[in-house]
């Protein structure tokens, strides 16, 4: 079987998994957005699922994303590692959606490399929901302000917010808190509608709390091949 094949099967699969999820919450399809975690896969898979109609592809490494996005066109980039300041204006010139944006410096990083790049970015709030500084994130007590730097700075666009369940917790009540999180901050920023859970293992968790965007890597494209240098 070719690898087109294989990620054709993958993909039908997956749709089923996410049409079943969204039935069961009572949501229509069109309401999330499959972003494929391409994060140690060549780049010649991107191209291959964004052949098979896959719009929106994530990565977690500047290095490797660049390099990605410059190859393969027609798709929107999503960043979705925890990212280091020095890191934010090469990430600027590329990606489309920042998911794990969690201090004001890193706002202040970002909305600089986007202003240098002529270039707007999406931004979404990753939240912690276990407090492990070692897991990136800002607390929920934190987000409001947060939320004021994303909205107020140049080129960046606060659309939303994003966590990972904590290892261990079930992720149906770490994703009712971060739904509880979402609430709020739409409360004061209206078009922050996007909230970024669910992975290959607990997508229909996710969707049934109300997310718009799963990020899906191994049920999709398989075990990840060591990291490209």
């Amino acid at each position: 079987m070719s690898r087109a094949e294989q990620l054709e099967q993958a993909l039908a699969a997956l749709e089923q998994r996410i049409a079943a999820a969204c039935a069961a919450a009572g949501r229509a399809r069109e309401e999330v957005t499959l972003v494929a975690v391409t994060k140690t896969h060549p780049a010649g898979d991107c191209a291959l699922l964004r052949d098979l109609g896959v719009r929106d592809l994530g990565e977690n490494r500047d290095q490797e994303a660049k390099a990605k996005a410059a190859e393969v066109d027609g798709v929107r980039w999503h960043f979705v590692g925890g990212l280091q300041t020095n890191k934010a204006a090469s990430v600027a010139s590329y990606a489309d959606v920042v998911h794990s944006v969690d201090r004001p410096a890193l706002v202040a990083a970002l909305s600089k490399g986007a202003g240098k790049a002529g270039r707007h970015l999406d931004v979404l709030l990753q939240v912690s929901l276990d407090g492990d500084p070692d897991r990136g994130g800002a607390l929920p007590a934190d987000v409001p302000v947060l939320a004021e730097a994303a909205a107020a700075a140049a080129g960046l666009r606060l659309a939303g917010v994003m966590a990972v369940a904590p290892l261990g917790a079930d992720p149906a009540l770490a994703f009712a808190q971060l739904a509880e999180v979402a609430a709020r901050l739409r409360e004061d920023h209206q078009d922050a509608t996007a909230l970024s859970a669910g992975m290959s293992g607990d997508l229909e968790q996710a969707v049934q709390i109300g997310a718009t965007h799963l990020r899906v890597g191994t049920a999709l494209l398989g075990r990840r091949p060591p990291p490209i240098r």
